[in-house]
This record gives structure tokens, sequence and C-alpha cells, in this order.
């Protein structure tokens, strides 16, 4: 099966098979280039993907990732991001064993493939000149034979003619001889050319087409062979990687593994855990005490006292709910409102506009100024509303609930030390560096290097004395000291007075429902005391007893401290009455009271507990 013998006369539909054959090979390495690029792009968005969910270092996402849900999904992250780069690696594998070889192959190929074509056209050149010529000298020799035959028959004429004389018959005669001997010779060199010919043709035939076919044949198989070559790499660039790929698959499957529901369960507890202990139970509370007053001839402190006879002697049998109750009664009983309130809305009734809001006066109420006196008989702790507001946190983590407070003074004592670590291995490369200068004075003073000697001992001696003052309030959260005793309180006196603090000045803060406040100052003490000790000051404090009631003719907003919210038509309790700032001090509930605008309210007082 050959192509010179099967296909000889079928040039110009191999010239062009030949041609499909190359474009066919183009196409192949267009097509590996464009999965190269989908690779590629497909391992940009691979990685961008992982970027995009990394956590950003020093963010509170970063954070989040202690759990271990978080790290296999982080591990995840990190193998999709090798996942990635085996498909670079496809793409690369890729465009150099294949793309690099084929597009080289294929500029060879069409130089043999030119050269082939062109030894055969030049074999069809060569054997359509045999031809013409053979063509030309037939003819010639058909008319040589032509001219003969006439030229005989001419002298043949002239011979019986009597009437021509001899010498015209000798003529004729020599003409005839001369044609016959042109005829002869073309005769001679036609099948000479003849000959020539036939041995042309079968050369072209039998040898030179198919020799140059059978070249063309085997250009056109290699270059089969090669695109099946080119198929297998394509395949095994692929399975190359693959193993790979199962390792990156394994390890975020290992990953989901090692997530540990337990430990992150810990972990939360860890994070939020606030240290207090869950409340008591809850007093029943009388309120038919009103209504003993009414008829009773006690006083207010003997209705007081009888209602809660063992309150502050015999113990605390309640836990300390301000922690998870509303911070309005609270904030309510440190603060009275002393700026005008809203006034009323448009459509105000006739009732409500004695009751109208009035300057207002710097006036403090009982429980308020109980407060300020034990502000000053005991070191001041930070102002809650300061707190409250986001103010400065204090430097021992006080505002923090015990477990957590622990957990920032733990990872305050940490960061210390590290500072320190880092100090000592800095103090020791300067000794280093001044025993070299001793050693050899061309290289440097020792001297020069004696002020940043002290100066990092310095610095190591401020960081130990601020680490022992954190460690003093762990060991104190801790409970391996019951309580912080004087000679503590000395100490951190004795840090502080060291090390200075800066001191937020919480100045006695009047502060309106509005959110206005202005700063007055006072004589009070800027210190810092345990939250406890104001704790227990304050659970001892019994509710005022109400005076009356009073109906809400408008629904106000509460929204600012030391007031509460009241909806039109509601009936609430009196417990203060207007003291011509415009104010009038209310309850709902135990853990609800505070203040609201008296043009809001229609009020009726109770006349007994009015005069008691």
């Amino acid at each position: 099966m050959s192509w010179g013998t099967e296909l000889w006369d079928q040039f110009d539909n191999l010239e062009k098979h030949t041609q499909w054959g190359i474009d066919t090979l183009e196409k192949c390495i267009k097509f590996v280039k464009e999965r190269t690029e989908i690779e590629l792009s497909y391992a940009k968005q691979l990685r961008n993907l992982s970027k995009k969910y990394q956590p950003k270092k020093n963010s509170k996402e970063e954070e989040e990732y202690k759990y271990t849900s978080c790290k296999a999904f982080i591990s995840t992250l990190n193998e999709m991001n090798d996942y990635a780069g085996q498909h670079e690696v496809i793409s690369e594998n890729m465009a150099s064993q294949i793309i690099v070889d084929l597009a080289r192959y294929v500029q060879e190929l069409k130089q043999e493939r030119k050269s082939n074509f062109h030894d055969g056209r030049k074999a069809q050149q060569h054997i359509e000149t045999c031809w013409k010529q053979l063509e030309s000298s037939k003819r010639r020799f058909e008319r040589d034979c032509k001219e003969a035959d006439r030229a005989q028959q001419y002298f043949e004429k002239m011979d019986a003619d009597i009437n021509v004389t001899k010498a015209d018959v000798e003529k004729a005669r020599q003409q005839a001889q001369i044609r016959h001997q042109m005829a002869e010779d073309s005769k001679a060199d036609y099948s000479s050319i003849l000959q020539k010919f036939n041995h042309e043709q079968h050369e072209y035939y039998h040898t030179h087409i198919p020799n140059i076919f059978q070249k063309i044949q085997e250009m056109e198989e290699r270059r089969i062979v090669r695109i099946g070559e080119s198929m297998k790499t394509y395949a095994e660039v692929d399975r190359q990687v693959i193993p790979i790929i199962g390792k990156c698959l394994d390890g975020i499957v290992k990953a989901a593994e090692s997530i540990d529901q337990k430990n992150d369960s810990q972990l939360v507890i860890e994070a939020y855990k606030s240290g207090f202990e869950p409340p008591g139970d809850i007093e029943f509370e009388d309120y038919t005490q009103p209504m003993k007053r009414t008829v009773s001839d006690n006083s207010l402190s003997n209705s007081r006292g009888e209602g809660k006879p063992d309150l502050k002697f015999g113990g605390k049998s309640k836990g300390k709910l301000w922690p998870f109750i509303k911070k309005n009664k609270l904030m309510s009983l440190l603060t009275s409102p002393h700026q005008p309130p809203p006034p009323p809305p448009a459509s105000a009734s006739p009732s409500a506009v004695p009751n109208g809001p009035q300057s207002p006066k710097q006036q403090k109420e009982p429980l308020s100024h109980r407060f300020n006196e034990f502000m000053t008989s005991k070191p001041k702790i930070h102002c809650f509303r300061s707190l409250k507001r986001g103010g400065a946190t204090p430097e021992d983590f006080s505002n923090l609930p015990p477990e957590q407070r622990r957990k920032k003074l733990q990872q305050k004592v940490d960061e210390l030390s590290k500072e320190i670590q880092k100090e000592m291995d800095q103090r020791d490369a300067i000794t280093k560096m001044k025993d070299v200068y001793l050693k050899n004075p061309q290289m440097g003073d020792p001297a020069s290097l004696d002020h940043k000697l002290a100066e990092v001992s310095q610095n190591i001696e401020k960081l130990r004395l601020e680490t022992q003052k954190f460690e003093a309030w762990l060991a104190e959260v801790e409970g391996r000291l019951p309580a912080r005793s004087e000679q503590m309180r000395r100490q951190s006196g004795l840090y502080d007075s060291q090390n200075p603090p800066t001191v937020n000045n919480c100045a006695q803060d009047r502060e309106s429902p509005d959110g206005s406040y202005t700063e007055e100052q006072s004589q009070e003490s800027e210190v810092k005391v345990l939250a406890t000790d104001f704790d227990d000051e304050f659970d001892d404090e019994e509710p005022l007893p109400a005076i009356g009631t009073c109906k809400a003719l408008y629904t106000f907003e509460g929204q600012n401290e030391g007031t509460i919210s009241v909806v039109e038509g509601e009936t609430l309790y009196v417990i203060e009455e207007d003291k011509g700032d415009g104010w009038t001090r209310i309850r709902r509930n135990e853990d609800e009271e505070g203040y609201v605008p008296t043009s809001y309210v229609e009020v009726c007082l109770d006349k007994n507990a009015k005069d008691s």
C-alpha cells in the first residue's frame, strides 16, 4: 500500500490533503494553548479566592481562627492554594512539552512538504517538456512526409509531360529526392524522441513519482504519529499532578477530621466567661405597704424598716443582679436630671400647663447626696457614666468581669515578659559590643555605649515593675490573694508613683436626659477603688417607697441615662415629686425607674405618704 503506486495520478489531491494535515496540527496547538490559558486563569481565580478568605493580620478576624473549625478552614484555603499551583504546573508543562515542540515540528513539516512537492512539480515539468518535444518531432515528420509525397507526384507529372524540357524534369526529380531525405531524417528524429519520451515517462510514473509520493506519505504518517504522541503527553501532564492534587484533597479531609467540637466549646467558655455567680432568688416585694402607710401612724422610716428588716443585718440574701439587669436603675440612682425637660407635644392639654418645665436648678437629691458623701469618704472609682460612654479603660481592667479580667491581665503579663526578654537580649548585645571595643579600641569607643546601656537597663527595670504590678493584680483575680490588702494597695501605690499612669479625671458629671452634661469640679479625691466596694454599698440600698401614682398623658422615649420610657395612658408609681426642675421620678417595677417630664404625666399624690 503505497501512495506512489495507488495515487500516481492524484498529485493535486495529495497536496490539498497534506495541507489539511498541517492545519489540523495547528488546530491541536491552538487547542492546547487555550487549555493552558484556562488552567492559568483557573489557578489565578483559585489563588484569589483563597486569598480573599484568608484572615487579615491584626484584625478581629484573626482572633476567631483559634477554633479548630476555623483552623480547618484555613488549612482548606492553603490546600486550595497548592491545588491552584498544580494547575499552573499543568499549564507550564503543556506549554513546554506540547505547544513548543509541535510548533517547531509544524515549521519542519511545512519545509519538508514544500521540498517534496517542489520535486514533484519539477518531475511534472520535465515530462511535460519531453511530451512537447515528441509532439513537435511528430508534427515535423508528418509535414516532411507530405512534402515528399507532393514532390514525388510533381516529378512524375513532369516526367510524363513531353512538352517539358529534360532540365525541368531533372530538377523535379532532385527536389523529390531532397524531400524524401528530409522525410527520412524527420522519421529518425521522431523515432529517437519517442523512445526517449517513453523512457522518461516510465521513469516518471514508476520511479520519480513513487519516490516523491512515498516521502509525502511518510511525512504524513509521521504527522499522524506526532498528533497521537501529543495527545498522550496531554493526558500524562494531567496524570502527573493527580497524586499531588490527591494529597491536597487528603489534606482537606485531614483538616476536616481535626475539628474538635469539644475544644471549640471550651474556647467559647474561655472567651466569654465572666466569672460572676448566677443570681439568687428574688425576694417577694410587698406592694401593699403604701396602703398600710395610709392607715398607719408610723413614719416612712418605720415602714421601710418593717418592709425589709433583715436586709442590712441579715446578710445579702440575693445575688448581685446589676450585671444582668438594665442599667437604668443604677444610673437613675447615681444621677438626677438638672437640665430642662423636653416640651410637651403641640396638642398639650390644659391640665399639663401648670406643671410646665421651669429653669434648671442645681439641687441634689437625698440619694445622690448620699452617694457623693460615700464617694468622698472612700477612694473613688472611675465614673460609671464615663465607662458607659466608652471612656478610657482602667489600667487594671477592673471594668471587666473576673474571668475576662484574668485573661487580659495574663495577656499583659506575657507581653511585658516578651518586651523584657527583648530588652535583655539588646543589653547582652551591647555588652558584647562594648567588650569588643575594650579589646580592640580601634573599632570604636566603649564609652559611647554607656548611655545606651543605661537606657536599656532603665527600660528593663521599668518593665519589671510593670510586670510585678500586673502580676499582683493577676494573683488577686486568680484567688492566690484573698483580698487586696493594705500592703498590696501601698505596693500598687508605689508602682503608680514610680510609673505614674494617666489619670482620667472623673469630675462629678451633671448629665441630663438628652445626653448633654457639664462637669463640676468637686473636692472628691480622684483615686481608684475596687468595684466590689461600691457594689456592696449599693446593693444594700433600699428602693424608695411610692408616694402616689401618675398617668402618662403622652408617649415619652426615655433614651438617655436617668430617664424612663412611658406610653400614653400608662399608670405608674411616683417615688419623688417635681422639685421645680420640671422632672418627676417614677417607677414601673423594682428594676425600672427613672425621670419623666412633669408636663408629660398627670400626678396624683398620696396625702399620708406625702406628709410622712
